[in-house]
């Protein structure tokens, strides 16, 4: 490696691909912006190419910046899994892993999984963050996260994927809802009523928008959440009715509610963990994602 291209200065330019401005970046790496700018232009001037294009309301990364941040992000994650490798070996596997997942499976199974991994690996540390299974897919390619969880997504390209659990998907309606003495019910039959639904973008958004219109119909979306606490909550006040994973509901007061079966095949989705192809993981990202898969097939 070239002697300028040190991991200090990889690690503050991922910092402003990610913060969108030097004088963000600056503040969350406790570097003077001055300091910063003159690492970026360095490393622009030791690569050769444009990594940002300058504007007033910040930086946008050029291609180029976009693919070195892949190989700067392996290489600060591989450093640091060295590092914990290696510091106080005797103590057992350590390490860090990176974990993005969808909404459905944080709601459902990971929280009692990764709970039982730590119990046997307390020296694991397990950083998990939310995103729409687009966005999971995309940052285990971009090298953002180890292991992914996600629903569905066009952008699988590069990544190995294995199954995972099974999200079975139920209606859950006001008490006097005309539904609501339904044994189990056709997501067309729903189609009729006002729907409390998740945000744009999310995968739920996109699968019942999808098969609305494969029956030349659309969906009434009174109401757009980020949550299934929120989702609930709007349902329990009689403001729509919402479909849900059956097995998050598990965790909300649901007393007052009907909680419905629908009886569409694809009401059963498959969820999935992926990680880049072609790329040795971690011990630890390794044992976790075995782990995840052994957890999954106990339950089918």
């Amino acid at each position: 490696m070239n002697p300028r291209l040190d991991l200090y200065t990889l690690q503050v330019f991922l910092a402003v691909l990610e913060e969108g401005s030097i004088t963000a970046a600056a503040t969350r790496e406790h570097i003077a912006p001055s300091a910063l700018s003159k690492r970026l232009s360095e490393l622009e001037r030791v690569l050769d190419v444009p990594l940002f294009q300058r504007h007033a309301r910040g930086v946008e990364p050029t291609s180029a910046a976009r693919a070195l941040a892949r190989r700067a992000r392996t290489l600060l994650h591989q450093t640091q899994d060295l590092a914990d490798e290696i510091r106080d070996y005797s103590a057992g596997l350590r390490g860090r892993v990176r974990v993005a997942a969808n909404l459905s499976s944080i709601a459902q199974f990971l929280p009692m999984e990764l709970r039982r991994f730590l119990e046997r690996h307390p020296h694991v540390q397990i950083d998990l963050e939310e995103s729409v299974s687009a966005g999971v897919t995309r940052a285990v390619a971009d090298n953002a996260a180890d292991i992914g969880v996600y629903t569905q997504s066009d952008d699988e390209d590069g990544l190995d994927i294995f199954p995972y659990h099974r999200d079975v998907m139920a209606l859950v309606a006001p008490a006097g809802h005309p539904l609501s003495q339904r044994d189990d019910v056709a997501f067309a039959d729903t189609l009729d009523y006002d729907h409390v639904g998740m945000h744009r973008g999310s995968a739920a958004n996109y699968l019942f928008t999808r098969e609305a219109a494969s029956m030349h119909r659309s969906l009434r979306l009174r109401f757009q959440v980020t949550s299934y606490d929120a989702l609930v909550s709007m349902v329990r006040a009689d403001l729509g009715i919402g479909i849900v994973p059956a097995k998050a509901l598990s965790v909300y007061a649901c007393d007052e509610l009907r909680v419905i079966p629908l009886t569409d095949a694809w009401a059963r989705r498959q969820l999935k963990l992926c990680v880049r192809s072609n790329e040795s993981l971690s011990g630890a990202a390794r044992l976790l994602l075995d782990h995840l898969i052994a957890e999954a097939a106990t339950q089918q």
